[in-house]
């Protein structure tokens, strides 16, 4: 069965084969030798300088490494801007207003790109004393496949002195990330997406500076707590160790394959052979091509086909497709080609879907 879900991904035998390695306990050098070699390779994917970026890995879900960014870099006098325009947007505000983060949200239209012009007059609008610290994007929200308009984001805080927190957890790996920027102080990621391992293990991607102004409202998620505990070859809990020997053995075939952007452009290849055979079907994609990410595409179901009914033909095909979040389900479906995959999965893809259409049209 091939995933083309947007994470967990189908796996290569090398990376599946990894998690046979012998078990190891996480106080023995062996396993900080492990933990070491994984924040230097994540650091290597985007050429980060050890001294000034730190990587630092958490035993969860994307969704961990997004709270524990939020939760230790926006200070307790802090103000975080939430942009959205998909669940995971709304996601960061749920976050937030859990730890008791003063935050206000723009909420933009999910089939729109931000709206810079009402987030210029939000960052510009208020007070001195009630400036926005911090500001929080989703990069790639797979709600839609939209790539949100980080360059444009980074310059408007860039000029205004405010901090940048992305949740790159569906770009990481793949898409650019401009850590040169002054303004970006953290991003969080995942090893099941981009990256190609299993799931189980996420991590945040943080500047070092900004870690002496980092608080601790949670204990597990704590930054402050597992940047020093992991720089000392330590660790305060149990980690997830075969997840870790997973994003190791993927870590090193993603260098071996030519790093991230090898990885960019084979998505990107893969990304626009779908496209392709999905408008020779008359299938439109969601997105503007020139605003969508090359690890996700969201395209409209046809009239007459439901999302159940694509589903099923093309799971008995062997592949797992995904359906649109809450109404979208109705209107839209979802293509990743992230994880081991060639062009003619994608090929044999488009015949199912074909098979399909042309059903519906008998009928």
């Amino acid at each position: 069965m091939l995933l083309l879900n947007p994470g967990p991904v189908t796996l290569t035998e090398y990376v599946r084969n990894s998690l046979l390695q012998p078990d190891l306990c996480h106080r023995e050098s062996e396993f900080f030798d492990l933990q070491d070699e994984i924040k230097k390779r994540i650091l290597a994917i985007y050429e980060l300088d050890p001294a000034q970026w730190a990587a630092i890995l958490i035993t969860g879900s994307g969704t961990a490494a997004v709270e524990s960014m939020l939760a230790g870099l926006v200070p307790e006098t802090g103000r975080l801007l939430i942009v959205e325009n998909g669940v995971y947007g709304e996601r960061i505000a749920q976050i937030s207003a859990q730890y008791g983060i003063m935050y206000k949200r723009i909420v933009g239209d999910w089939m729109q790109g931000l709206n810079l012009d009402v987030i210029t007059s939000e960052l510009d609008s208020t007070l001195k004393y009630q400036r926005f610290s911090h500001l929080a994007v989703v990069h790639h929200e797979t709600t839609t496949g939209r790539l949100n308009d980080l360059p444009s984001l980074s310059k408007l805080c860039c000029e205004r002195g405010v901090k940048l927190l992305v949740d790159a957890v569906s770009s990481f790996g793949a898409e650019q990330l401009n850590f040169s920027d002054e303004s970006l102080i953290g991003i969080a990621a995942t090893a099941n997406k981009c990256l190609h391992a299993v799931p189980g293990v996420s991590f945040v991607v943080v500047r070092r500076t900004a870690i002496c102004q980092a608080t601790s409202r949670t204990y597990y998620l704590d930054l402050k707590r597992l940047i020093h505990l992991q720089d000392q070859r330590d660790t305060p809990f149990t980690p997830a160790i075969h997840a870790y020997y997973s994003l190791a053995a993927a870590l090193c075939e993603l260098e071996e394959q030519g790093g991230r952007r090898t990885r960019y452009q084979n998505y990107s290849a893969l990304s626009e052979q779908v496209l392709i055979g999905m408008k020779a079907l008359g299938i439109e994609p969601v997105v503007p091509i020139s605003q969508s990410s090359v690890v996700l595409r969201a395209y409209h179901l046809p009239t007459g086909l439901t999302y159940a009914k694509l589903h099923d033909a093309l799971k008995a095909e062997g592949f797992v497709i995904y359906a649109g979040q809450r109404d979208l389900s109705k209107t839209l479906f979802r293509i990743s080609t992230m994880g081991d995959l060639n062009s003619a999965d994608i090929d044999r893809l488009l015949k199912g879907v074909a098979k399909v259409i042309n059903e519906l049209k008998i009928y």
